[in-house]
């Protein structure tokens, strides 16, 4: 498995608020973060603070500027240590990362899912809570 390459395609497939949020994510960025809590609607996240209307991508999503034209584009969050449990999580299984055609996921990696799992629970087991099994 490779190490993530900020190919975005998580971050575009669900920024258009196919994201859970947690009550206590949306009070924490009211009193902390309003700059955040401004997109959120209700419980629902990223909404265009000024006419209400639901983003088609999440606003926090930003291209890194690229000096080589041929170059793939990257992506990073600029809410990164704010950002919400969902992206933290995410990716949590072998099979989300093909579905979504993750660029972590490698030929060697479908042919032994098991151990692609137990690796990829390695590399996240500091983005998900001690509780995840």
């Amino acid at each position: 498995m490779k190490q993530c390459n900020q190919c975005g395609k998580c971050c575009i497939k669900y920024g258009n608020g196919d994201l859970a949020v947690s009550q206590d994510e949306i009070d924490l960025w009211e009193l902390f973060n309003p700059d955040i809590f401004e997109y959120v609607s209700g419980n629902e996240i990223w909404f265009d603070p000024k006419t209400g209307e639901r983003l088609s991508q999440c606003p926090f999503l930003d291209i890194v500027p690229n000096k080589n034209p041929q170059a793939p584009m990257k992506y990073t969050c600029s809410i990164y240590l704010d950002r919400p449990e969902d992206c933290r999580h995410y990716p949590s299984l072998i099979s989300e990362m093909v579905r979504d055609e993750c660029e972590m996921i490698e030929a060697v990696d479908l042919n032994n899912p098991n151990k692609a799992q137990k690796q990829l629970d390695l590399i996240m087991q500091d983005s998900r809570p001690s509780s995840y099994s």
